[in-house]
């Protein structure tokens, strides 16, 4: 289905019946990384998953994304669906999504699940990294995608995963090129948000991957310290919707 935020078309899907659960997908991906999420979370959940703008079959809105801006895009979907709470989960750049959401939207929150993210900053170095793979996108994004993509993975499961970095590659070819860099500078210009999930009273939880490349997994056990948000540690690297799906999907079915 369609909705229009800022007249730009945006992908969404909705199924199943009680309390609205939130998916966010991460960047270079798709709210497809959901689909065998759907079924059986639906049968306890009005499971929601969106193309977050520059992804998927979602248009570019603007020439930043800021988390603020895919935020407000997500609370127009709820907006329209009538739906005045949730409980949100976000992958890496989902869940910077789900905590800007949060800081500007807290009373829909009833839930907050970071899935291999942080609430941190991006450093002086994975600045100039982001500026680096913004030069390179635009001579050209699908070199960039074929080295970016296989490097969310840790070295076994890339071998584990292969036919899956395949199609995470192909889909991403598809994606606009000035919506992957709108995507980048979002996250390049992002502001630090411990505090937003040390503030937030509710249930919170920080899940990662235990090899996770990206997103160290000492980095999720101080944020979880300094948050006080309960940790839950998995096997595998950064893509744990992929490498521990059946285990994510028993945990949300009994998260309450």
């Amino acid at each position: 289905m369609i909705f229009q935020y800022n007249n730009t078309p945006i992908y969404y899907h909705v199924k199943g019946k009680g309390p609205a659960l939130v998916l966010l997908h991460g960047f270079l991906e798709s709210s497809n990384i959901w689909n065998n999420f759907i079924r059986p979370l639906s049968e306890k959940y009005t499971v929601i998953t969106i193309d977050l703008p520059g992804h998927g079959k979602s248009d570019t809105v603007a020439e930043i994304h800021t988390m603020e801006l895919m935020a407000e895009a997500v609370n127009s979907l709820l907006i329209s669906l009538k739906i005045s709470e949730v409980i949100l989960m976000g992958h890496s750049m989902g869940g910077y999504v789900a905590l800007a959401f949060t800081e500007l939207f807290e009373e829909k929150v009833g839930k907050l699940l970071l899935l291999n993210s942080t609430t941190e900053a991006d450093s002086t170095e994975r600045k100039e990294n982001r500026n680096r793979a913004i030069d390179l996108i635009t001579k050209g994004k699908n070199p960039f995608l074929s080295m970016a993509i296989p490097h969310l993975f840790s070295e076994t499961s890339r071998k584990t995963f292969s036919e899956a970095i395949e199609i995470l590659k192909k889909e991403a070819f598809l994606f606009p090129t000035e919506g992957i860099i709108a995507n980048i500078k979002g996250m390049r210009n992002r502001k630090e948000r411990t505090f937003v999930l040390k503030n937030f009273s509710k249930e919170k939880w920080i899940i990662c991957g235990i090899e996770d490349p990206i997103v160290p997994v000492t980095t999720s056990k101080s944020i979880s310290k300094q948050t006080n948000s309960t940790l839950k540690i998995l096997p595998g690297s950064h893509m744990s919707w992929l490498e521990n799906e059946n285990e994510i999907v028993n945990f949300l079915l009994f998260v309450d």
